[in-house]
């Protein structure tokens, strides 16, 4: 299985309705961002499930646009941080700043406080600096001196990140990419897509000017928290919940894989399924749902043998042939 492409066929937005909001989201960004659905349609279902998302991808596909297109079409509060080497923890997080007309240390908020907040080529900056987002991420905080400062509502990390085999790299810490709930692999457009960006910049499209390029708010706070108890009222039947358990299961027994998909893994996949299963029109999950969101949900949970790694075989091709043996249920 890919990506979930699939369109959700016959949704026209109405006044007060929450999934044709969201899905009004794919219209507006593609304004700005040509043959990226998969893309977006997994940002959604990361917000719908208060999730966050790693965005990977060579140079020049989009991915920051991306975020930036997602922002603008939202109601949401943003802020970009571009990772360097020599970025510190409390660049990210906020820091005690002494007051000299009051004579009194105060805190000055960091970044992270925001709704949504991009972590530009999170692996240029060393393992230090990432760790700094991992409070954040799980814990919806983040502690300064001691004190715990609650994150503004909702709260979304979207990291984008160049292939790990690029110079001036670090790989990200396993317990981070963990807290990932989605990793999306941003491909390289198709012909007729790259000959599409090509027409747009010859006539004037700006991507630093986003307003210039149409895209308005479609969607806000409102819809997000109606959509969440939408998806949380979708039914899952015990087959269901099996048949998600027995794909994480049989991962940890693949000859390919030193380590499997662990219960957090196995918990995301049902989230996202029931909230891909929302988003097509269902109030209950089914087989496919699970399968459409198996691969961008597992792939940074397994890590590969040396020795299959070597021969060709990835993270998308193990999770693929588990899919291809678990019994499905009728």
């Amino acid at each position: 299985m890919t990506d979930p492409t699939t369109d959700n066929a016959g949704l026209t937005k109405l006044a007060g309705d929450p999934r044709a909001s969201l899905e009004s989201l794919r219209a507006e960004i593609a304004k700005a961002v040509v043959g990226q659905d998969p893309a977006v349609t997994g940002l959604v279902v990361a917000l719908l499930c208060r999730g966050h998302v790693l965005l990977e991808g060579v140079p020049g596909v989009a991915k920051t646009l991306l975020v930036r297109a997602l922002a603008s079409a939202l109601e949401l509060d943003t802020k970009r941080v571009q990772f360097t080497p020599d970025l510190m923890p409390s660049d990210i997080t906020g820091s005690l700043v002494y007051d000299t007309r009051s004579a009194e240390f105060s805190f000055q908020p960091g970044p992270v406080f925001t709704n949504l907040l991009l972590a530009d080529e999170i692996n240029r900056t060393p393992p230090k600096t990432q760790s700094a987002l991992l409070e954040a991420m799980e814990e919806r905080q983040v502690t300064v001196d001691g004190t715990p400062r609650p994150l503004p509502e909702p709260f979304l990390v979207a990291a984008t990140q160049n292939p790990v085999e690029y110079e001036g790299t670090y790989p990200l810490p396993e317990a981070q990419l963990d807290r990932f709930l989605l990793k999306l692999t941003i491909p390289l457009p198709s012909r007729e897509n790259e000959i599409d960006v090509l027409t747009r910049h010859a006539s004037g499209f700006d991507p630093r000017d986003l307003r210039a390029a149409g895209i308005r708010p479609v969607a806000g706070p409102a819809d997000l928290d109606a959509a969440r108890a939408a998806v949380a009222a979708t039914t899952v039947s015990p087959e269901i919940t099996a048949y998600v358990v027995d794909i994480c299961r049989a991962t940890r027994e693949s000859s390919s894989l030193t380590m499997g998909v662990s219960p957090r893994g196995a918990t995301a996949l049902l989230s996202t399924a029931r909230a891909w299963a929302w988003l097509t029109g269902r109030d209950y999950v089914i087989p496919d749902d699970v399968k459409a969101l198996a691969l961008p949900t597992l792939r940074h949970r397994v890590h590969l043998r040396p020795e299959a790694e070597m021969e060709g075989v990835t993270a998308d091709s193990v999770i693929n042939a588990v899919l291809a043996q678990v019994p499905v249920p009728r």
